[in-house]
């Protein structure tokens, strides 16, 4: 692929359909061939297996087992009578989603951790159900493991339903709004619920909305199922109004906090909280980082036909939760104070966590470009990570993406099913030394998706809204060139996520990712168990992995092992901690 003009007539490469329970919405739904998976009836005697884990409970004909927004109740199952589950919005729709009877259970992934439900169940006749809480519930997955797979297969499965119905939330604007586009991305990637009515297009559902003399500044406007509106809200009051953001237990001392729920993070909530340890993994966005914005990862060790970043992190999310970590999403970490004992984590919000050992895995996150005019249009044209959310933006068009490493490669691989032609800048002569060789390999194949070398984007124009990227090609000298593309997405180097580190003394590289091993040892001059503890910093009892972390492999299968690795060293360090603390018995 070299530097000459493609034919217009690209041939777009179809989008494959993507199994549901990986997390993924298929473009048309395969749930009405698994409602057998979906909703399975459990025999008595699997029914007796599971009635230690709660308690019976009556129901009169007309009662609310639960109603949208509650405090999730865990699992019901149904032993006599019948229950409604219905599904509404903020418009007035609702949508039966099933009728349980008895063996029937009545519960989605949420509740594995008490998440506020998102749909109203009903008793259609006088009913009784066994009532098994989020922490019965967790046990229950774990000492009856054949039921647990069934059981936790179907919750995720009526996620995946609730969210293809497109209930629940309902956001208001225009398809192009940054806000919007953001609040889309957050709903999506925390797999919450929604439909989007665009103020421009869906005239006749608009019309049933009391906003045509609304001022602009009001949207989006987010219309929750009771019939509240936020106007134009950032994604923390979104949360707040969602009854989603973390509660903790006051008083409560972690063993480990571990900051940041991409791969990494997940993978030490996941082996640490399985082990026993007493666990909270925080993240400020959704679970992922920057590999759950990866549309497919075909190089993961067990996954033969690949997996989308949001599904393996959707995976180990429950994974996690299945084991009983505490997994707080959306959190923002403000501080670290290392100088406590027992270490205590500062929330935005005033809050304190305390902890035994911090796990340090917030990641690293796209250089932004020294490009003129790159301000102006951040999120009106300018992205930095490839989601359907913009891919259906894209549709058709011409878009330009900036990078050579493999999520740029897994963008322009997922772009190309939906933009007419896909331009790839990079500053070096290929894409050899920074990309993984399958990923070169499918890109030569897609007529589509155009490589230009030695180039790079210097400047930007249009109004409100991208029209045209000013660029460079070496082989044309100082010359500026003009291509008019609406959408340019940057995957350009990394910068790590450790300005929360400033009130804890962390040793940093030049580059500001974090030292460990010997490296912090030598970085602070100490002498002492370095070689035993690898992934420790140079703060006693903190640790860093994954891309955060100075020399790390930035990949996946990489991130995964490190926190599998810094769980083992936890445990050892805290061991130590308590033979140091444990009074001495006087013989």
């Amino acid at each position: 692929m070299d530097d000459m003009q493609i034919e217009e007539s690209a041939t777009l490469v179809p989008h494959p359909s993507v199994d549901p329970i990986d997390g993924l919405v298929a473009p048309y739904s395969v749930l009405t061939t698994r409602r057998h998976q979906m909703f399975p009836t459990l025999t008595s005697a699997e029914v007796d297996r599971i009635r230690p884990f709660g308690r019976v409970c009556a129901w009169a004909t007309g009662d609310f087992l639960f109603q949208i927004g509650d405090p999730g109740p865990g699992m019901n199952v149904v032993l006599t009578g019948k229950v409604k589950v219905v599904q509404r919005d903020g418009l007035g729709g609702s949508y039966v989603i099933n009728e349980a009877a008895p063996g029937q259970t009545v519960a989605e992934v949420g509740q594995l951790s008490g998440k506020p439900v998102i749909v109203d169940c009903v008793a259609l006749e006088d009913t009784t159900t066994l009532v098994i809480p989020p922490a019965c519930l967790r046990a229950l997955m774990v000492a009856e493991a054949d039921l647990g797979e069934r059981i936790m297969r179907a919750m995720i499965l009526r996620r995946v339903n609730l969210i293809e119905l497109g209930g629940g939330l309902v956001l208001v604007g225009r398809g192009t709004q940054p806000l919007l586009l953001a609040l889309q991305a957050f709903l999506r990637r925390n797999t919450y619920p929604h439909k989007v009515l665009d103020v421009d297009a869906d005239r006749e559902a608009i019309g049933l909305l009391d906003i045509s003399n609304a001022p602009e500044s009001d949207f989006p406007m987010v219309i929750c199922p009771d019939g509240s509106i936020l106007r134009a809200p950032d994604e923390g009051q979104l949360a707040s109004c969602l009854g989603i953001v973390p509660e903790f237990h006051q008083g409560h001392v972690y063993d480990v906090i571990v900051v940041g729920a991409g791969p990494a993070g997940l993978a030490t909530a996941v082996y640490a909280a399985s082990e026993g340890l007493s666990v909270a993994a925080m993240d400020c966005k959704a679970p992922g980082g920057q590999a759950g914005a990866s549309a497919r990862i075909e190089n993961y060790l067990g996954f033969p036909t690949g997996i989308s970043g949001q599904a393996l992190a959707g995976r180990a999310y429950v994974q996690a939760q299945k084991f009983g970590a505490h997994v707080a999403i959306p959190l923002e970490v403000k501080a670290l104070h290392c100088d406590e004992t027992p270490i205590q984590i500062e929330l935005r919000d005033g809050r304190k966590i305390p902890s035994r050992t911090v796990v340090i895995a917030s990641g690293a996150q796209y250089r932004r470009a020294d490009i003129v005019g790159l301000d102006k249009y951040e999120g009106r044209g300018v992205y930095y990570w490839a989601s359907p959310v913009e891919a259906k933006l894209c549709k058709d068009e011409h878009v330009m993406l900036v990078g050579g490493g493999n999520s740029a490669g897994q963008a322009a691989v997922y772009l190309s099913a939906h933009a007419a032609q896909v331009n790839i800048l990079v500053r070096g002569d290929g894409l050899k030394a920074s990309m993984s060789r399958y990923l070169i390999d499918r890109l030569k194949t897609l007529p589509n998706v155009h490589l230009y070398t030695h180039a790079q984007i210097v400047g930007m124009e249009g109004e409100g809204w991208l029209e045209s990227v000013n660029y460079r090609v070496r082989a044309k000298g100082e010359q500026v060139l003009t291509m008019p593309i609406r959408h340019v997405f940057l995957f350009i180097g990394a910068a790590p996520n450790t300005d929360w580190l400033h009130s804890c003394n962390v040793h940093q590289d030049d580059k500001g990712f974090v030292l460990t091993g010997n490296a912090a040892r030598q970085a602070c001059q100490q002498s002492g168990d370095g070689d035993t503890y690898t992934l420790q910093t140079s703060v006693p009892g903190v640790f860093a992995i994954g891309d955060v972390r100075a020399g790390s492999t930035k990949r996946v299968a990489a991130a995964v092992g490190e926190g599998a690795a810094a769980v083992a060293q936890i445990h050892s360090y805290l061991a130590e901690l308590d033979r140091k603390t444990s009074p001495v018995a006087v013989v």
